[in-house]
């Protein structure tokens, strides 16, 4: 099996480094017939497959490498280009496609601990990329794809899409004239029902159609101590970030883009947990994470249980469920609407929620400007790693009953305010908080130039900044 041996990347980075100092009008003229751009897409067994379905009705656009662990979800997709008629080549091995001098670009939606690793040797390799989110397993790695697209002059856009809602950008403006007073918090929210995984008492055995080591990567190998691969690998550290993460990066990136895209919040704690039942699965399903920007912090809360035992309807917060809601002094701003204090509209906003997303990226690609590209990495990486930093809070934390943690945050209101409510959903849910203790993270310093934690408990925060990785998969301190 050939892959991007240390040569050959040697080879193709200098390739890179050429094919990234052309001139928009040279570059146009090395997109192969008819100016076409070529893709190559891979992971496509879930959102990979809306990819593949949105860029195949793009003039101009051709689809012509698909790259996926799976045989059987090759098989399907092979079938669905022959019955429009249409021949694309596969490849279980990502190093094989990338390998391809007449693919342009790369649109990836692997799960979260194979981004930093596809997207740097797709640079390498002299591709775009279209990467989903979020855009790294941890804090370091998606610093190294931001110096890998610099390096590379390479566009890297990411899967948030509302990145692309051209009337975000006259909210946020609007916001910050100060027709509501000055912002106070930008409070994201994700609560959305996640049911148990379940519970298994012997590995589950990989279909034979899955190359198991291809797809954990620069991840663990490890035995598969859970029912199902896909998806619920997002609830376990190996490989996923939890709902904060998965759901909640959309939300995190904008209410940092609220906040005028700072970098990473000089400091952050997180209260919460795994609650309702038990099963194989580590990531809290119920959390709240306070990023202390000034003048104003951002709240993130994740809920994953319902309104109430036995119900089917999750709770919300100013009548958003999965969203964001900005308070002002005199107001605030949710759902499309500008609310006053009493809660009455003032104004709307009619959003377009990020439709225009993936004609960006192609935008990007022929004009080659840095501005045309919506959601470049650098705003997906600091958005990421805020995730990151409220999981390792969570992940350093102590338990600790409900009344002494309440205790512990009682002297910041905004965060004892949120950490109230969550307490109230949890009892809602019938679970004893005074048999269940909270997970209380430390209040961890974060650098934002080093993006490194100080101060105390940092030497253990620190540890999960970066992961071993795991041969042959390692990403290069030097990409």
């Amino acid at each position: 099996m050939s892959g991007l041996t240390r040569r050959r990347l040697l080879q193709t980075a200098v390739a890179a480094g050429a094919a990234g100092a052309l001139t928009a009008a040279s570059r146009s003229r090395v997109l192969g017939a008819s100016n076409d751009i070529r893709l190559g897409v891979i992971g496509f067994r879930g959102k990979g497959g809306n990819h593949i379905k949105a860029f195949r009705q793009m003039d101009g656009v051709r689809i012509v490498g698909l790259c996926d662990v799976d045989t059987n979800v090759i098989a399907g997709a092979v079938k669905s280009f022959a019955n429009a008629g249409l021949k694309v080549d596969t490849y279980t091995d990502m190093r094989e496609m990338l390998d391809r001098k007449d693919i342009d670009a790369i649109v990836t939606a692997t799960p979260n601990h194979w981004h930093a690793l596809v997207t740097v040797w797709a640079c390498q390799a002299g591709k775009d990329v279209y990467v989903e989110k979020p855009v790294s397993h941890e804090i370091w790695e998606g610093r190294q794809m931001v110096k890998a697209a610099r390096k590379y002059n390479r566009i890297v856009q990411v899967g948030t899409q509302q990145r692309s809602d051209a009337v975000l950008p006259q909210v946020w403006a609007w916001l910050r004239e100060g027709h509501l007073g000055k912002i106070v918090c930008a409070r994201g929210l994700c609560y959305k029902r996640r049911a148990s995984i379940g519970k298994v008492t012997r590995p589950t055995p990989i279909p034979e159609s899955i190359d198991y080591s291809l797809w954990c990567g620069p991840a663990d190998c490890q035995p598969l101590w859970r029912e199902r691969l896909h998806y619920d690998w997002h609830w376990v550290w190996n490989t996923g970030n939890g709902d904060i993460g998965n759901q909640g990066i959309h939300e995190m990136d904008l209410a940092r883009w609220a906040l005028g895209d700072p970098d990473l919040a000089p400091g952050v704690l997180s209260v919460g947990g795994r609650f309702g039942y038990d099963d194989d699965a580590e990531t809290a399903n119920t959390q709240v994470a306070f990023f202390d920007y000034k003048p104003a912090p951002l709240i993130f809360e994740v809920r994953g249980l319902p309104e109430k035992a036995g119900s089917k309807t999750m709770p919300n917060y100013k009548g958003v469920r999965i969203g964001n809601v900005i308070e002002c002094e005199g107001g605030y701003f949710c759902g499309g609407y500008a609310y006053d204090k009493d809660g009455k509209k003032v104004k709307q906003f009619t959003r377009d929620k990020g439709r225009q997303h993936q004609p960006n990226f192609i935008k990007a690609l022929r004009s080659r400007k840095s501005d045309d590209n919506k959601a470049d990495i650098l705003k997906g990486h600091l958005s990421s790693a805020l995730c990151h930093m409220g999981n390792i809070s969570h992940r350093v934390g102590e338990y600790l009953s409900a009344d002494e943690a309440a205790k512990r945050v009682a002297d910041n209101p905004l965060l004892a305010e949120a950490v109230g409510r969550m307490m109230q959903h949890l009892e809602a849910n019938g679970v004893d908080l005074k048999a269940v203790p909270l997970t209380l993270g430390p209040a961890l310093a974060m650098d934002p130039k080093t993006e490194r934690f100080t101060g105390e408990k940092s030497a253990m925060a620190n540890l999960l900044v970066k992961r071993n990785y795991r041969e042959p998969f390692v990403l290069p301190d030097e990409v």
